[in-house]
């Protein structure tokens, strides 16, 4: 029998570049990439403190009512820092990490996030989130 090791499984690394490219977009102020990274199926899922967002849609339209993507300032910097990553059988993965938005007047807002990943033909994409 073989130890997996974190960071060891290959897909590891393509969920990190995945996330990475997330970040990327977040922190450019282009939506459209930092949405890249979930799946468009309408079952998609977003849970926060305001409670489920179901579907990519849905989801896009709450990250706009809550971040101005257009102002820095207000939407922060993001960082993604992976605590865990977990093979859940064929094509799923789960990826557990800490985001912290760092805003330019020095104030910064972090907490757990639990994504569940799903390999869809356009590659690794979150199919649940859970951020708090």
């Amino acid at each position: 029998m073989a130890l997996l090791l974190i960071g060891a499984d290959p897909e590891a690394g393509a969920v990190d570049s995945a996330m990475a490219q997330s970040v990327a977009g977040w922190n450019a102020g282009d939506i459209d990439r930092f949405m890249q990274v979930y799946s468009d199926d309408p079952t998609t899922s977003f849970v926060a403190g305001e409670g489920l967002v179901r579907g990519k849609a849905a989801m896009k339209v709450r990250y706009q009512a809550k971040y101005d993507f257009a102002d820095p300032a207000k939407r922060g910097t993001l960082t993604i820092e992976r605590l865990d990553y977990r093979p859940l059988g064929r094509d799923y993965a789960l990826y557990i990490g800490r985001y912290t938005l760092r805003y330019p007047d020095g104030h910064s807002a972090s907490g757990p996030t639990s994504v569940v990943l799903h390999h869809e033909a356009g590659g690794w994409k979150i199919v649940a989130d859970h951020s708090s």
